[in-house]
């Protein structure tokens, strides 16, 4: 995820896979195209070329279904919302939340053990205080589905957290 806009009144937090959509579509590409090669060459066997084809392309394009997600974050002071928007090859979902129950963003974190080694993985989650009838109550939204272990989800929490104070200056 990488930051697009942060001003004073809007945060603007998207990830859009570009490389992975485009590696997923040369790779179903590849496999049709051998596929067809194989079909119409004058030795080579039709079924074979389908099946190979047929079967390499349709398991790069389950990838691409499950894998290549657009997800956009909207932080908006001047509508007083936070948006989180997602759209894939299924369809589109948006949900809001009102900014003023945002407190703040913390990264959630995962460990795995194999083979006697330890492996954590982190992502963030925005941490909604709830409404004034369950006084202590705090809801958690994950931003992102994935866990990672790169620098991204604390950029992104730093970033959050940080725009969050100069909401009190305004």
């Amino acid at each position: 995820m990488r930051i697009t806009r942060n001003t004073s009144d809007q945060l603007i937090i998207a990830n859009t896979p570009w490389l992975i959509g485009i590696m997923l579509i040369l790779f179903i590409l590849v496999f049709i195209g051998a596929g067809l090669l194989v079909a119409t060459a004058e030795d080579g066997d039709l079924w074979f070329g389908i099946l190979f084809g047929s079967l390499g392309g349709g398991l790069g394009i389950a990838a691409f279904c499950a894998f290549v997600r657009r997800v956009q974050i909207i932080f908006d002071r001047s509508t007083g919302k936070i948006s989180i928007r997602r759209q894939s090859v299924f369809g589109y979902s948006s949900a809001d939340h009102p900014l003023e129950q945002l407190s703040h963003v913390e990264i959630e974190q995962t460990t795995s053990f194999r083979d006697g080694r330890s492996s954590t993985l982190y992502r963030p989650t925005l941490i909604l205080a709830a409404g004034s009838s369950a006084a202590n109550s705090k809801t958690r939204i994950p931003i992102v589905a994935a866990y990672t272990n790169g620098a991204g989800p604390n950029r992104i929490a730093t970033a959050v957290n940080s725009w969050l104070p100069a909401k009190d200056l305004i």
